[in-house]
């Protein structure tokens, strides 16, 4: 089944590219690479759930954000590479807006990760990961993710 395929089922629309909010590319590919700048939780334009992660009744949000933020890495993928088939997840690296006690940055995290994994598949959707906690982000977003993925096809 196709990752477009698995969208669909899954009642998932990939949103369009969004645009940079600095002087970077959203995705660049590198050989057989594709690595997506840090893609913020941004929906129609606005930030979903921003703010700071202060404690476990706000994880389910960070995993929101994650997951919105993880779609538009993937929507910069697509527009670079034509699709999201025969991909597979490198690096997921995820950075959590928090508050100085909170701990559970990989749970905030797993909402990207669920997402991947949801779509590629145990193979391909979990690669090595990295789950870090900031004392801010670019606009005030709860959660920051960015993506290193491989083309299997090309390097095949």
């Amino acid at each position: 089944m196709s990752v477009a395929q698995r969208l669909e089922e899954l009642g998932i629309e990939l949103p369009p590219p969004p645009p940079p909010v600095g002087m970077y590319r959203a995705a660049l590919r590198s050989g057989n690479w594709l690595m997506v700048s840090g893609q913020l939780p941004m929906r129609d334009g606005e930030l979903v759930n921003p703010g700071h992660i202060a404690g476990e009744d706000d994880i389910a949000a960070g995993q929101e954000a994650a997951r919105v933020a993880t779609l538009n890495a993937l929507a910069a993928v697509q527009a670079i590479h034509g699709s999201l088939d025969g991909l597979r997840v490198v690096r997921l690296v995820g950075y959590v807006a928090s508050t100085p006690e909170f701990a559970a940055h990989p749970a905030v995290v797993n909402g990207a990760s669920q997402l991947l994994l949801d779509l590629f598949g145990e193979d391909a959707g979990l690669g090595t990961r990295l789950a870090l906690g900031a004392a801010a982000l670019p606009l005030g977003a709860a959660v920051e993710i960015d993506l290193i993925l491989e083309d299997m096809e090309a390097a095949a």
